[in-house]
């Protein structure tokens, strides 16, 4: 696991009670106000918005923005809802997470490799989930690849991958679930492996890199044992092709520097597809460089530098020329490790 998902679990955990999921009223905000009344699909359900002031809402936000990589700058954190549902159903339900939590502990000599994990989907989708649970094991995106037969949850250090499979609402917002995991002991999945279970009983989830996670497997015979939705992050972006990694018509940053007059590929697009060749190690790292250019700590020549560095120039080559002919193979490219 790298420093950042570890320190997204230990600032989050710090947040959660594990004796119950209730309770929480007096750190969040009134659901009868007038500014939660786009809201009231997830107020209705047992849902309690964080006030910005509540230390939950701070630490959730940043590390939010902060797995949207370079499309972070161009996206507004709205409202972060809390599941402090009462109701019969769902504590009976976060009472079966505790007792799954425990048993999966005692299998794996004390430790049940509990984790935070994004979930992007509709609206809709999310709320029925927080109402019923998970009912079924939804099929990739065309953008998206498939590691096995289950309900896939992203890393909470790449919540951009997570966005990709949120949908924009009436109100022009999308919407993530950021749930409690139970992953026990994990195995490696290949890409695009029709695996639906574990592959033996010392087995609990599948993820695609047992070093740098970004993307667990939890098997549909476990999908509503082992995952427990504690709040719903809702956001909105300048335009959808944001989230998407492409912005055809967005003029470059003016802040460190003029206007190239190269051919140039926005930050957001050269994520998005880079994250489908490099590595996670990579991809934070490229991270960390757009971060320290935002902050004005190295300017635009340094940052192009330290990304060919960590690219490398024959794939950047590659997804330039990608870009300027609209189209992208990834068979043409090799996945660098």
């Amino acid at each position: 696991m790298s420093a950042n998902q570890s320190d997204f679990e230990d600032q989050v955990s710090m947040t959660v009670d594990d004796d119950e999921i209730s309770g929480y009223e007096s750190d969040c905000g009134d659901s009868n106000s007038a500014v939660s009344d786009r809201f009231d699909v997830f107020t209705r359900n047992g849902m309690i918005r964080l006030e910005e002031e509540n230390s939950a809402h701070d630490i959730i936000k940043t590390c939010f923005l902060s797995g949207m990589g370079f499309a972070g700058g161009d996206t507004n954190l709205v409202a972060i809802h809390k599941n402090v549902s009462s109701d019969l159903t769902r504590q009976a339900r976060f009472e079966s997470f505790k007792i799954f939590s425990k048993a999966v502990a005692q299998k794996c000599g004390g430790n049940a490799n509990v984790k935070y994990a994004w979930y992007g989907g509709s609206k809709d989708e999310l709320c029925e989930i927080l109402v019923h649970g998970f009912s079924r094991c939804r099929e990739p995106a065309p953008n998206e690849q498939s590691y096995g037969v289950g309900v896939h949850l992203i890393s909470p250090v790449f919540a951009y991958d997570g966005a990709l499979s949120s949908a924009v609402d009436e109100r022009g917002l999308r919407h993530m679930l950021l749930c409690r995991v139970i992953l026990g002991k994990m195995e490696t999945v290949a890409p695009g492996s029709k695996q639906s279970h574990p592959s033996s009983k010392e087995m609990d989830t599948g993820v695609d890199n047992l070093q740098f996670p970004r993307r667990y497997v939890v098997w549909s015979a476990y999908m509503n044992s082992h995952i427990f939705p504690v709040y719903v992050v809702s956001f909105k972006a300048p335009s959808p092709n944001v989230v998407s990694g492409i912005q055809p018509s967005i003029q470059p940053r003016q802040a460190n520097t003029s206007k190239p007059t190269s051919p140039w590929v926005t930050f957001p697009a050269l994520m998005f597809t880079l994250a489908k060749f490099l590595p996670p190690s990579k991809m934070l790292l490229i991270v960390k460089c757009h971060n320290e250019f935002r902050a004005k700590r190295i300017s635009r020549p340094q940052l192009i530098r330290k990304v060919r560095q960590i690219v490398g120039d024959n794939l950047l080559i590659q997804v330039i020329k990608a870009f300027r002919s609209k189209s992208l193979h990834p068979a043409s490219a090799k996945r660098t490790v």
